[in-house]
């Protein structure tokens, strides 16, 4: 990490390199892969997309419209059935929380079936939770692109 810090914001195991226009990504790729010869870095080129116009990163497609869920994802997301007990109410709220920042108001609508995991609570899957549950599910196939605003423009 100490060996990308000035040129990279955010740094985990696997980063993109990219620019304004096609010259400034390559200038950019040019500086991260010298840095990598420099210090003899070994990069795993299976792993490594060079010049593409989207990449999934974390589950998320990222392109020049801005980040948006994975299409692949989502059609996992929405073949699942109703849950049955507590473990496939977590699990679906675990997958579906990922994509939360899509869904406006998700706390609200995940509420019914936020309540099936208290302890203490009978696990009865009613119609608010079958509700939430497709609404949720509907929400992440609609969900809009989320992209950084033009701040050349008023607000």
């Amino acid at each position: 990490m100490s060996i990308f810090t000035d040129v990279i914001e955010d740094f985990m195991d696997d980063f993109s390199v990219y620019g304004s226009s096609f010259k400034n990504c390559l200038d950019n790729l040019c500086e991260v892969l010298a840095r990598c010869e420099e210090k003899n870095l070994v990069l795993n080129w299976e792993k490594c997309h060079f010049m593409v116009n989207d990449v999934i990163v974390l589950g998320h497609k990222v392109s020049a419209a801005g980040t948006e869920v994975d299409r692949a994802k989502i059609e996992v997301m929405t073949g699942l059935p109703a849950p049955t007990n507590v473990k496939d109410v977590r699990s679906f709220l675990g997958h579906a929380g990922f994509y939360r920042r899509f869904i406006q108001d998700f706390s609200k609508i995940a509420r019914p079936l936020t309540t099936l995991l208290c302890k203490e609570v009978k696990f009865d899957f009613s119609p608010e939770c079958v509700k939430a549950f497709e609404e949720i599910k509907k929400a992440i196939i609609t969900a809009p692109i989320v992209q950084p605003p033009d701040w050349n423009l008023p607000f």
